[in-house]
């Protein structure tokens, strides 16, 4: 009783997936003993996490899978099941190329066009085998065989196990596949408070947690742990950068790379940092701006729906989810932000 229960609740979760596509990867995945996973630059807990919950399914398969991302992913993640198996483009660039040359499908996580891999993009796009995207970003380009793409899902990782239950894989599901979808669902929704379209998402919290993932762990390692130098440089950046416009209910932060070199900056440091001001009363959106070595890496964060993408889209090249985006600028921080300042009475129109 209680399994032929547990069947059915499975199958409804997988509704939104298409049936057709569903059984066309199945049947690219059990025709292929070599497959590469990968994502994007700058990986992420949804990035991580999908391609990882993808490597473990794969290894309970008799798969040969390999993790390939373009360059180093934040030690915050490291507990992830896994995580010292991840091949790094920037680090081992022979070994990936020659893993995927001998590849028979790559599948692709979390990214919608190509040049969110940077180097690593010419690899991907020229490997000679059959190519599958799952992502969750709005107006994916077409390079790939097999499009799952679902802007409206709160992360790649709640996709990837929609897509395996659909599949009818969900028993192959083992507790380390599970931590790392997981992983990524909880830090895209910021511990379920954001980004939440479908309701069943806490069903397929409650299927995870049966294959005996440990949340709290996540949470903390994810969430919540950092070093003393991050600490202080959020602290920093709260009382010394912040910019309030109460008038546009935004709040905008830069860093310069000074200030970053100062509190001994690593990846994954600033992680968060643009959800902060969020918590302040009358808050709406928040923009953080922050000067990398080839670029201003613009990040974006809102509630009330507001849509920020349309920040990014219209002003930094860039995009992503109403109320998370991102973009890049090539110029100056102060060039950065006078552009966004210039052009703040134009998304006016979008408050509430």
């Amino acid at each position: 009783m209680q399994n032929n229960f547990l069947t059915l609740q499975i199958q409804e979760m997988d509704k939104i997936i298409d049936k057709k596509e569903s059984k066309a990867l199945l049947k690219m995945l059990e025709e292929s003993e070599r497959v590469v996973l990968t994502c994007h630059v700058r990986p992420d807990g949804d990035a991580i996490g999908s391609t990882l919950g993808l490597y473990h399914l794969l290894k309970s398969m008799g798969k040969e899978a390999t993790v390939i991302v373009p360059d180093k992913a934040p030690q915050n993640l490291s507990f992830l099941p896994g995580f010292k198996e991840i091949a790094v483009f920037t680090s081992h660039k022979d070994f990936c190329e020659k893993t995927v040359e001998k590849a028979n499908l790559i599948i692709c996580c979390d990214f919608n066009i190509p040049s969110r891999q940077d180097d690593l993009a010419p690899l991907i796009q020229n490997a000679n085998c059959r190519k599958v995207l799952i992502d969750h970003h709005t107006e994916p380009e077409k390079f790939t065989d097999l499009i799952f793409s679902f802007p409206r899902m709160s992360s790649t990782c709640e996709l990837v196990f929609r897509i395996i239950a659909s599949m009818g894989l969900y028993d192959k599901v083992d507790k380390d596949c599970a931590t790392c979808l997981l992983t990524g669902i909880i830090t895209d929704t910021r511990n379920f408070t954001v980004n939440i379209n479908y309701p069943d998402i806490y069903d397929i919290l409650m299927r995870l947690l049966k294959k005996g993932v440990d949340k709290d762990r996540i949470i903390k390692e994810a969430l919540n742990t950092r070093t003393l130098s991050s600490l202080k440089l959020e602290a920093y950046a709260l009382s010394n950068k912040m910019e309030i416009f109460p008038e546009h209910k935004c709040a905008l932060i830069t860093l310069t790379k000074e200030e970053l070199k100062k509190y001994s900056y690593e990846k994954g440091d600033t992680e968060g940092l643009v959800n902060r001001p969020l918590e302040v009363r009358g808050m709406v959106y928040s923009i953080f701006m922050r000067e990398d070595p080839d670029c201003i890496k613009v990040s974006t964060r809102s509630c009330n729906d507001f849509p920020v993408s349309e920040i990014c889209k219209k002003l930094y090249n860039g995009g992503g989810h109403i109320q998370a985006a991102g973009g890049e600028f090539h110029g100056t921080l102060e060039e950065c932000r006078e552009i966004f300042l210039s052009n703040i009475n134009k998304f006016d129109k979008y408050l509430k």
